[in-house]
């Protein structure tokens, strides 16, 4: 997508390419997937035991081309100071250091503040709807070719209200999707509760809602990890348990990476470092990609944003939600995954921090097992440990830029590219990101109803 320093492809490559693939999350394994069909000998470098083992593990599920919406808007700097003293707020700012790293913050916040206004949110909705109706043909494509297996829903996202003036203000988001061909319906609180049954506990509370049929949800861990397996039986080569320490140039083109074994996620000085040479290198680390790029003077915006999730056990089959849901009030999606749901939101823009046993931490957690009891009470099993529950939180880093829109293309530095900074979309566009790497590797140009690829 558009970004300075990524840029498409120049020339057509009419001869297989060695390419090494930098990370084993959904961007990643997508591209691979995509490599290897196109002739091209692939190898993929991670630092887990496996894929899909960080950001793309424990998502919300959902493939919503329909809610495709950067985060900035013109509402996002008042609300997110009102929720800065909250520690349930959907999105919430936490001030690092501005001395030490914690400046690439300020930094990235006054990039987002730059997009908070109507001209901007409409541009980056219109290139993000685009990527996401084409990831979503490049899923149908792959899920037909491959039938992988991942807990797949095909029965829409329905979106509740229980604030009238949001409500109100839901008309003219699906105005805007319409726009760019995506059939985002209103409907009222009988006709949401017809769409999902489930929903009628908490009926009373709904204004409103809106629904979108086509889009759908499922496990992207479990197709990630399926993908990754089909790669490897077509010859892609996994360096699971690897980390990358640089990139080596040789002039102003790519020449090998330094990679060291890890044990348990982390180096150790007795590991030998291993050289690794090849035509092209992709970098799809999400989160971490941009501190590896700027070793070789490629400086992109891309900035993590912590999320979170809960997964609970079914205990009332009948009584769980079929149809996919977002919570308009928390800002939280619910999807059912088999005998399991799903419920995973909010963003915390404080850095690279994974701990789930801060009290700020804790409290998201909490909110998550919460409103799911309020909405759908006694279906799942929200008890804690505790209590002698088993619920599994989990929380990963979405690589955010200030747009929402991630860079696909291929940086300054010849032979090195890049496929990261999805955000909360990383499932939604990940099958089609993929795709259109790969096709700008191979000199072609993606066919995208709207998106451009030069720097």
């Amino acid at each position: 997508m558009t970004a300075d320093g990524v840029r498409g492809a120049a020339t057509v490559h009419t001869r297989a390419m060695n390419v090494i693939v930098l990370g084993a999350g959904i961007i990643g394994i997508s591209t691979a997937w995509h490599l290897a069909a196109c002739g091209h000998t692939v190898t993929v470098v991670e630092r887990q035991s496996g894929a899909a083992m960080e950001t793309s593990f424990a998502n919300a599920g959902q493939i919503s081309v329909s809610y495709c919406e950067p985060w900035a808007n013109r509402e996002a700097p008042l609300k997110a100071l009102q929720w800065m003293l909250s520690k349930e707020a959907p999105l919430l700012f936490r001030p690092q250091n501005p001395l030490g790293p914690g400046w690439r913050q300020y930094a990235w916040g006054l990039q987002f503040l730059a997009q908070c206004n109507d001209r901007a949110f409409g541009r980056n909705v219109q290139q993000l709807v685009a990527l996401g109706a084409y990831s979503h043909a490049a899923l149908r494509e792959l899920v037909a070719a491959t039938g992988i297996k991942y807990q797949r829903l095909e029965r829409g996202i329905a979106h509740y209200f229980t604030d009238s003036h949001a409500f109100d203000n839901a008309t003219q988001s699906a105005s805007l999707m319409a726009r760019y061909g995506v059939d985002r319906k209103v409907v009222s609180r009988d006709e949401l509760l017809r769409i999902e049954p489930s929903l009628a506990h908490f009926g009373p509370r709904i204004v409103g809602g809106t629904f979108t049929a086509s889009d759908e949800s499922g496990d992207a861990c479990a197709f990630t990890q399926a993908l990754a397996a089909r790669c490897a039986a077509r010859g892609v080569q996994f360096l699971y348990c690897h980390s990358v320490e640089r990139i080596h140039l040789a002039g102003a083109a790519v020449q090998s990476l330094a990679v060291r074994p890890v044990a348990n996620g982390a180096q150790t000085e007795t590991t030998a470092r291993q050289t690794l040479r090849a035509d092209h290198v992709v970098v799809a680390c999400g989160s971490f990609s941009a501190p590896l790029l700027r070793g070789v003077g490629v400086d992109l915006p891309i900035y993590p944003g912590k999320g979170y999730s809960a997964t609970f056990q079914i205990l009332k089959p009948d009584a769980a939600p079929m149809v996919s849901t977002i919570d308009d009030a928390k800002k939280i999606a619910i999807t059912r995954l088999g005998d399991q749901i799903r419920v995973a939101g909010t963003i915390e823009v404080g850095g690279y921090d994974l701990t789930l046993t801060s009290p700020l931490a804790r409290a998201r957690c909490q909110m998550l097992a919460r409103r799911v009891e309020e909405v759908w009470p006694g279906m799942c099993d929200t008890r804690n440990e505790e209590q002698g529950g088993h619920p599994h939180f989990w929380a990963g880093l979405r690589p955010a830029t200030p747009t929402n829109i991630p860079y696909i293309g291929q940086t300054k530095v010849r032979g090195l590219w890049v496929n990261a900074g999805h955000g909360t979309l990383g499932w939604t566009h990940g099958a089609g990101s993929g795709k259109a790497l790969a096709e700008l590797m191979d000199g072609r140009q993606p066919n995208m109803a709207f998106a451009t690829y030069q720097g």
